[in-house]
């Protein structure tokens, strides 16, 4: 055998590991958790950004790119129209120009955003200082295109056109045109472009979108309102065009069939402005609605103002004829609550139809700081005997001083008990119709008077409100709603002025007949306040007695409130008809009236007989 060849590295090798202990120690678990967590955010990081990227704001950027490349041309959708019980429209989109900046192009060459705005102001008239402020507040992220003026002319579009200015861009529109304006203004509101406030309200909002501001417009803007489309017209480097592309179609807004009456509503606007030229005087409500329904036939608030043709002026002129006295105004109802009063006192057994008070034309309370001066409540004028009937036909406030506060051996109802009544009519609280802007009317105690003047409740107090003075405050719409509870025997119909919102065989919306109910102890106490609000208008000594003579029975009460330290009157009229199963329900207001209610009842005399002559006796012929 050969020798054995020895390998010098391997003895090396085998010197240098021995006596070495080698272990291997594989990572631990913990360590690839580590990892694809890690992995795992940063995969949810780059999905986040996509998503927040691409479907957010997939829209605004592209938008944005779209601007960058070319011009980006809206096309408005229509917003829907508005029709009345009849299917007559009372608002038409008219197609119209609007003048736009493209706010990527104007922002190439900040220095020259001035000189544009001045090119265009010199064409279209509008607030340049305004226009720059929110320009250079606007979010280019969210915001490619500022809206400068609507509605312009022909010959403007021409003018701005020959200016050649790529910033600024002419888009087509429509214009909001509503038909007999002025009387139909309080009741279907206006459109406007947007605000600051509204953006922040609704993010879904572009500074250039026109919404509803006030109406039925506001209420049901969502509806009314369709999805805007576009059609972008590329360019070159040069700023010639290469093509277009349309990015989607507009959508037009739903339209709205409303509970309104058009021709009762201009007649009812119409009446009562005439009878306020004639008086001299300015301010008036007249609201009709259905009382078995709560649908709302017209609707109006004087002065008024034509929605075609809004202005600054408007909104600062001081008879503030945009502000809708139907629903906000807030007043003393006079004798037209009495009718309240005589129900609560036939369910509380203070009286029964028949209990005769007499009125020599005032009482007297003894006056414990001056006993040669008893404090004095007066009656319009002597009444003699009165019950509660002839009472309410001849309006009588000694009647109503004792069924309210008492006097002598006459019980009354008191305040708790005539607060409480009030409160069973909802004159605390807002009736619900679907229109912006109602506000609640005041209802007195002993609490309330004594915390604002520091002096306590005295009969005298009681007095008062027992015939709608003093204190006691509601708005036109709740004085309605509560005559047409009287009307529809304890059923108070929550008024409304929208049937449905549809487009085509679509329909998004509908609104049925909802109500409140009246907790009462015995209903046909209804039927005998009723029978005096009756003899209001068929006894010659009624008050409302002008009424008589249209062909169809009608329920009505007049009041008169004193303003202002008895400085002036509001007169009032409510009525109903036909009786039995009646259909409308009225109520006419007329501010600082000359004689008191009589100045309302004749605008009611019109409107009742129009109603007869155009809705009942027609309807009987067919």
């Amino acid at each position: 055998m050969g020798k054995k060849e020895i390998q010098l590295e391997d003895s090396a090798l085998d010197d240098f590991s021995d006596g070495l202990e080698v272990v291997e120690r594989p990572l631990s678990n913990g360590v690839f958790h580590i990892v694809a967590g890690i992995a795992v955010a940063l995969v949810c990081v780059v999905a986040g950004k996509l998503i927040y990227t691409v479907i957010i704001h997939g829209g605004e950027y592209k938008q944005r790119a779209q601007a960058n490349s070319g011009q980006e041309i809206v096309l408005k959708a229509p917003r829907g129209i508005i029709y009345d019980r009849y299917g007559t429209p009372l608002v038409t989109n008219q197609p119209t120009f609007h003048v736009t900046l493209n706010l990527s192009e104007l922002f190439r060459d900040t220095s020259r955003i001035d000189a544009t705005l001045n090119q265009i102001q010199e064409i279209v008239p509008f607030d340049t200082v305004r226009a720059k402020e929110e320009i250079l507040k606007t979010d280019l992220e969210r915001q490619a295109y500022y809206s400068v003026a609507q509605n312009i002319p022909l010959e403007s579009v021409i003018a701005l056109k020959k200016l050649q200015n790529r910033a600024v861009v002419i888009q087509n529109g429509f214009a909001r045109t509503y038909v007999d304006a002025p009387a139909f203004a309080h009741v279907l509101g206006f459109t406007g472009l947007v605000s600051e406030s509204d953006l922040k309200e609704n993010t879904d909002l572009m500074l250039n979108d026109s919404i509803g501001k006030t109406g039925i417009e506001a209420q049901y803007d969502t509806y009314l309102r369709g999805v805007n489309g576009s059609t972008v017209q590329f360019q070159d480097a040069k700023g010639n065009a290469i093509g277009s592309q349309e990015t989607h179609n507009p959508a037009s807004g739903t339209h709205l069939y409303t509970t309104l009456d058009a021709e009762l509503q201009k007649t009812l606007y119409t009446t009562l402005t005439d009878q306020l030229k004639q008086l001299g005087r300015h301010a008036g409500v007249g609201i009709a609605i259905d009382p078995q329904t709560g649908e709302l036939l017209a609707l109006v608030s004087v002065p008024s103002f034509d929605s075609n043709n809004l202005s600054a002026d408007l909104f600062s002129d001081a008879t503030n004829p945009t502000f809708n006295r139907a629903l906000s105004g807030v007043y003393s109802p006079g004798s037209v609550i009495k009718p309240l009063v005589a129900f609560g006192a036939l369910e509380e057994d203070v009286i029964d139809p028949l209990t005769s008070i007499y009125s020599a034309g005032y009482i007297e309370l003894p006056n414990p700081y001056n006993p040669d001066h008893p404090s004095r409540f007066l009656d319009w004028k002597p009444q003699g005997w009165v019950n509660m009937y002839s009472a309410l036909a001849r309006s009588s406030n000694v009647y109503f001083y004792e069924v309210g506060g008492g006097f002598q051996k006459q019980k009354g109802l008191g305040i708790e008990k005539l607060h409480e009544y009030w409160a069973k009519f909802l004159l605390d609280k807002k009736t619900g119709i679907d229109l912006p802007g109602e506000t609640v009317g005041s209802l007195p105690t002993v609490e309330s008077k004594e915390a604002r003047t520091g002096t306590p409740w005295r009969i005298g107090d009681t007095y008062n409100v027992s015939i709608g003075q003093g204190d006691l405050m509601i708005t036109p719409i709740e004085l309605i709603r509560y005559i047409a509870g009287v009307a529809n025997k304890g059923k108070l119909p929550i008024p409304f002025v929208v049937q449905k919102a549809a487009l085509g065989d679509a329909i998004k919306y509908e609104r049925s007949a909802q109500y409140d109910s009246i907790e009462t102890k015995d209903t046909t106490h209804f039927d005998e306040v009723e029978l005096g609000m009756l003899a209001a208008v068929e006894k010659d000594f009624g008050t409302a007695y002008m009424l008589h003579d249209i062909p169809m029975v009608i329920a009505g009460k007049t009041g008169s409130a004193q303003i202002q330290n008895n400085a002036k009157t509001n007169a009032f009229v409510v009525a109903y008809a036909p009786v039995p199963n009646p259909r409308i329900a009225l109520v006419v207001l007329i501010e600082d009236a000359k004689e008191g209610s009589l100045n309302a009842v004749p605008v009611a005399y019109k409107v009742m007989n129009w109603y007869y002559q155009n809705r009942v006796a027609s309807s009987t012929k067919q």
